[in-house]
């Protein structure tokens, strides 16, 4: 695929994605020789595919095992997942960084409008402390494009967060604080105030931080320490370029070059559309590396193609950013 034709994924409607869905297969069934050799496994090499059901997906955790890319390259980046001593982490190669970059800022305009209308902080401790966290890289970039003085990070600062906000809720000012659930909790516990111009943003995962807690309850802790009536979250991967986001019903919605499906647990072969499963993503973003995989987490996709996560498969790996379980 030429740069205007992998651009041309981020222009991907609904009624053209099964056309844009052929083209990376046949791309990367032909490019990537991890995929290659799995959809011969499979005895699913040939395009074009009549529906995603028909698409084989290539389990996530090859991430942690492969070198999953497609063509040949110098990797211009490499996300790696947080986990423990006793797991192996995901290592995601990137080609091209300029794909994520655009991948998530376009998914940012859509759902929330002009970022240069946002004040951006980041609370992500845990984060900030390693290297090869692509959420980093995702709020750092919003923040430099958001261009407000007081965006930025905060490690453990909580008494300089607190008198941020303050400022900015008498400025008026639009605002999201995007943390790590363990750091939002510990702020609300110290620093409850009433907000009324910033959103809260939880990317799940308490690292061990805290004891484990199921989302609803951590969104009901949330909304009473800071008097809010919803608490967004953002749903991404170290193995995705792109971010799915909840306002705060539960209910994940993808960008348009983003799909899931959902697959039997018994038989990962049988794919639906919608129903209770466990998840398949179509990642059209992930053009140099896979994207069509089978994750690890459970959850229900609905007509609207919007969905929810129920939480993990027992035997899959326990991550720093792996959502709660509900």
């Amino acid at each position: 695929m030429d740069s205007q034709s992998v651009l041309s994924i981020f222009d991907t409607k609904a009624s053209s994605f099964l056309e844009t869905a052929n083209k990376v297969f046949s791309f990367q069934v032909t490019n990537n020789p991890v995929y290659k050799q799995w959809c011969g496994l499979l005895n699913m090499q040939t395009a074009p595919i009549v529906s995603l059901q028909q698409v084989p997906y290539l389990p996530v955790s090859f991430f942690k095992t492969h070198k999953v890319a497609t063509t040949l390259f110098e990797p211009e980046y490499v996300f790696e997942s947080s986990g423990t001593t006793q797991t192996v982490n995901s290592k995601h190669l990137v080609k091209d960084i300029s794909l994520y970059r655009k991948s998530f800022m376009q998914a940012f305009d859509l759902f929330y409008g002009n970022i240069s209308d946002w004040c951006i902080i980041g609370l992500l401790p845990a984060y900030l402390e390693r290297k090869g966290s692509s959420l980093v890289m995702m709020v750092d970039e919003m923040i430099r494009q958001s261009g407000h003085s007081q965006s930025g990070f905060y490690l453990y600062e909580h008494e300089k967060l607190a008198a941020t906000l303050q400022q900015l809720e008498v400025a008026g000012q639009q605002t999201l604080l995007i943390g790590v659930t363990f750091a939002l909790l510990d702020f609300a516990e110290n620093h409850p105030m009433p907000l009324n111009h910033t959103i809260i943003m939880e990317t799940g995962g308490m690292k061990g931080k805290r004891k484990e807690q199921t989302r609803n309850e951590v969104h009901d802790m949330l909304k009473k320490s800071f008097g809010l009536q919803a608490i967004h979250s953002e749903y991404g991967m170290t193995e995705l370029l792109s971010q799915a986001y909840s306002k705060g019903n539960g209910r994940f919605v993808c960008p348009p070059w983003m799909k899931v499906l959902v697959r039997d647990e018994e038989d990962p072969l049988q794919v639906k559309e919608t129903g209770r499963g466990v998840l398949n993503v179509i990642d059209l973003a992930n053009v140099f590396s896979c994207s069509f995989l089978a994750l690890e987490d459970v959850g229900t996709v609905y007509e609207d193609g919007s969905f929810e996560v129920h939480g993990r498969l027992d035997h899959s790996d326990i991550r720093g950013c792996s959502l709660l379980v509900l």
